[in-house]
């Protein structure tokens, strides 16, 4: 299986004008090729391929930009191979928008390929030569790398080639509510907490949005007061990646089996009431990196079906009862069990399977389960909207340990 692995670069002057460089003529390769695309499409002409992309720019481009001479040929060979790529997608998969044209500082980015060496903190480059890195990197040989230019910082990412490594568990199997004010509630008692960094940093982010209105547009005052704003928003995705690492890397190494809510995150975040909050939690990167680190670890993913009434269930006599949305403990009206809500729903969570046979009654909104309603102008199954409820924690941990 492949790994990727990301880190950030310490370039000097001369190798920063070399990275703008190279990913300037990366982008103006995939605006030509473009361009050429484009027209051929408005004249009812074949889509030319990346090949013949490539020939048309050695022959009609680079001898007129004699730049293209001093950077890498991997860049704008692959900006043309990803165009292609592009339109592709384009035309296979409905509704999917046909590709833009680039703008410069806007996501920079370039290919890199050919002898490329690794030694402890440092990594070797075709033309760039040596450079430096903040952190030491895995001893290992990759074929390619791209390089990236987020918030002013430049960063390299590659491949590599990872052997399964299944560590012992703690526990067999276990179950995890994830939600707004707790990112996830497992069934062994555990709480990790949702450290909301969009939210603790929009303040701040208003202040600087407000500052760049202040600029004139095209100075260089306004460019700084953008890159203040860019490093803000890379450092609340910094603090919600960590987070969803540790809680995923913590599950997959210690649990053979994580059981999970198959949520409908993207139906979610068409209720605008709760629509930053949910997209501020992650919940598809922590399914997603969930995914593929228990193949790293040799655990399983179990996806609960998404109208399965884990909030709803007494875990302890199986009873079903209303929940409003309010409620944030469970107190069972038939064995006078006392639990608190979704560590109650990661019980139900960790004991379903496919063949469970759970209680059919009313839910709290007097719908059977499976009907629908109106939410905010949004028609909304019951049962998810049972699952969509902001989670209150009456006691947090920490267990992040490995």
């Amino acid at each position: 299986m492949l790994k990727s692995f990301k880190t950030k670069l310490d370039l000097n002057n001369k190798q920063r004008t070399l990275a703008a460089k190279h990913a300037g003529v990366s982008r103006h390769a995939w605006n030509w090729g473009l361009d050429i695309c484009l027209k051929a499409l408005d004249n009812q002409e074949k889509l030319p391929t990346a090949i013949d992309l490539h020939k048309r720019l050695v022959a009609e481009v680079k001898s007129v930009h004699t730049w293209y001479y001093e950077v890498s040929k991997c860049p704008p060979q692959e900006a043309l191979r990803n165009l292609y790529k592009a339109f592709q997608h384009w035309f296979k998969v409905p509704g999917r928008g046909k590709p833009k044209f680039k703008k410069k500082n806007v996501k920079d980015s370039f290919y890199l390929e050919g002898s490329i060496k690794i030694s402890g903190n440092r990594i070797k480059f075709p033309i760039f030569g040596w450079v430096k890195c903040y952190e030491i990197l895995p001893t290992v040989q990759p074929k390619n790398v791209t390089v990236t230019k987020r918030a002013g910082d430049w960063y390299v990412s590659f491949k590599y080639e990872l052997e399964q490594k299944v560590t012992p568990k703690r526990r067999d199997k276990i179950g995890v509510d994830i939600g707004i004010n707790a990112l996830a509630t497992c069934s062994d008692g555990s709480v990790f907490p949702n450290l909301k960094a969009y939210r603790k940093a929009k303040r701040k982010l208003a202040h600087l949005q407000r500052s760049v209105c202040r600029k004139e547009k095209g100075s260089n005052n306004r460019n700084k007061a953008n890159l203040k704003v860019a490093k803000l928003h890379r450092r609340i995705a910094n603090i919600r990646q960590d987070a969803i690492h540790k809680l995923t890397t913590w599950l997959a190494k210690n649990h053979g089996e994580i059981k999970i809510e198959d949520l409908n995150v993207s139906g979610m975040l068409k209720n605008h009431r709760l629509a930053s909050a949910i997209a501020d939690c992650g919940f598809y990167e922590f399914r997603r990196q969930l995914e593929y680190k228990s193949g790293w670890y040799g655990s399983t993913i179990i996806k609960v079906d998404r109208f399965y009434p884990s909030s709803q269930v007494c875990s302890c006599c199986n009873n079903r009862q209303k929940m409003p949305l309010k409620t944030r403990v469970f107190n069972c009206g038939n064995c006078g069990t006392t639990l608190d809500r979704d560590y109650n729903a990661s019980i139900n969570l960790e004991r379903w399977h496919e063949s469970i046979d759970y209680p059919k009654t009313v839910s709290s909104t007097g719908i059977a389960c499976g009907g629908s309603h109106q939410l905010n102008g949004t028609a909304v199954k019951d049962s998810v909207k049972q699952e969509l409820d902001i989670k209150f924690i009456p006691k947090q941990l920490s267990l992040f340990d490995e």
